[in-house]
């Protein structure tokens, strides 16, 4: 059977456009690649449409309106995640437009429908005190233990995503001043950030222990699982919930959500805090935007306010005086 127009050029955008042209990483392709299989796998069960017959005149905007609101009501997705998937079709119908120049109308309705709006929940992050018991939590008297608590050191201390933080090799770590670890972030760009001196002094013990500190290990993994592999997602997320559940188990109010990112989210909230500037958050983040790095200013203005209720209580109002009753500015005012 002849190929349909669509399977060529999904093809050609998955595995050329995103990749060669646009320099996506992996795991952000394969992101948009799920997406697409939720498209098809609605038009197959819910439209009918045998996948080998599905062309691209029939991916139209009704139909996409219609996938949708199939998110919405029977796969219960957020109003964010849909918005998320309806910008991977926009970036496949931006493709097409200079790819399928007969087809520019159907494309551009499709750019036209409007990401939903959504109030935005604020920043989940942890308070000092949590953060380091969490930290404490490896057993430092067992190797396992000793790995667990560089890895969630280096999480923390550098604002790694967490696939940042699988991908770094020995060879990406300096522990000579200026100490510093090299992460390759969204779009393969690399970006170089600090340590601090408590983490140079794990990392460099840690380095010794596994025999790691020799040139010929360097491109290794820095940190490995029992299999001697590096560490999946999934991996990396079971070993900081086995430790935060060792917390909450002390402290039953600790109820909050924690996971890789989260820790990623507290180190930015800690250098807003302590008066580091958003540009250079957003550097050490590695946002391509700063109006991405402004949530964390958002909540900390919020955070701020909260207090500032908290204390105020139910102080009475003072009464102020009327600017009425100076007769000498309104004679100002009305000579204006």
């Amino acid at each position: 059977m002849k190929p349909t127009d669509l399977s060529i050029y999904l093809t050609e955008f998955l595995t050329h456009h995103l990749a060669a042209q646009r320099n996506l990483s992996p795991n952000t392709i394969k992101a948009y690649r799920d997406v697409f299989t939720l498209l098809l796998r609605f038009c197959r069960d819910q439209r009918g449409i045998p996948l080998e017959r599905l062309t691209l005149a029939q991916i139209d905007a009704p139909l996409m309106e219609a996938f949708l609101d199939y998110l919405g009501t029977d796969r219960h997705c957020a109003i964010s995640t849909r918005n998320q998937r309806l910008a991977v079709m926009h970036s496949f119908f931006r493709y097409l437009q200079s790819e399928v120049p007969d087809q520019l109308l159907q494309c551009q309705r499709i750019l036209a429908i409007p990401l939903r709006r959504h109030s935005r929940s604020d920043v989940g992050y942890l308070s000092k005190e949590y953060l380091a018991e969490i930290l404490a939590q490896p057993d430092l008297h067992a190797p396992a233990g000793r790995r667990d608590a560089v890895l969630l050191s280096v999480l923390y201390d550098t604002g790694a995503r967490v696939q940042e933080l699988i991908d770094i090799n020995v060879g990406d770590v300096r522990l000579d001043a200026p100490a510093q670890v090299r992460l390759m972030g969204k779009g393969r760009k690399l970006r170089t950030v600090p340590l601090m001196d408590a983490t140079v002094k794990i990392l460099r013990e840690y380095l010794l222990e596994n025999g790691l500190q020799n040139i010929d290990h360097f491109d290794q993994p820095l940190f490995k699982n029992r299999q001697g592999e590096r560490f999946s997602r999934s991996g990396i997320r079971y070993l900081l919930q086995t430790y935060t559940r060792a917390v909450r188990a002390v402290h039953p109010g600790f109820t909050q959500k924690v996971s890789p990112h989260v820790l990623r989210h507290t180190k930015g909230m800690h250098l807003l805090q302590s008066g580091v500037s958003l540009e250079i958050i957003r550097d050490f983040l590695g946002h391509v935007d700063v109006k991405t790095t402004q949530i964390y200013a958002r909540t900390n203005l919020e955070m701020k306010r909260r207090a500032i209720e908290k204390i105020a209580g139910d102080a009475p109002i003072p009464h102020m005086p009327s600017w009425k009753q100076n007769k000498t500015l309104l004679e100002w005012l009305h000579s204006l």
